[in-house]
């Protein structure tokens, strides 16, 4: 990813040296990322909006607002993947680290695959 901003769902206070959430709907924070010229430029903490059972288009509001073009997880339901392709978020997947930092490096070097129609999940904790 040469330049955009990637979301990556986060526990406690997020952050590059923070772990990941398993859950992107029910995450603390965001941790974003502003990638310029395959380089980390910022880093900023974005709290999660609650959200009821089905309610998953907030976290797709809340990310497409804050001008999130890529999104990092190790689960999602069809319909926030619907969702976020229809707000021009492309969805990430990666289930193998729980470390924020080697993640978004990774997606930096092009080496998570954007998550396909056959890896969506039913919802709930991952």
């Amino acid at each position: 990813m040469e330049n955009g901003r990637i979301a990556i769902p986060s526990n406690d206070q997020g952050g590059l040296d923070g772990t990941r959430s398993g859950h992107f709907g029910h995450c603390a924070v965001f941790t974003l990322v502003d990638v310029e010229n395959f380089e980390i430029k910022e880093i900023s903490i974005l709290q999660n909006q609650e959200h009821v059972q089905g309610g998953c288009m907030v976290p797709v509001n809340l990310l497409s607002e804050n001008r999130v073009t890529a999104l990092v997880v190790g689960g999602i339901g069809m319909r926030p993947l619907m969702g976020f392709r229809q707000v021009g978020i492309n969805v990430y997947h990666d289930d193998r680290r729980g470390q924020i930092k080697p993640v978004v490096e990774d997606l930096i070097a092009g080496k998570l695959s954007e998550i396909t129609n056959d890896q969506v999940c039913g919802g709930g904790a991952q």
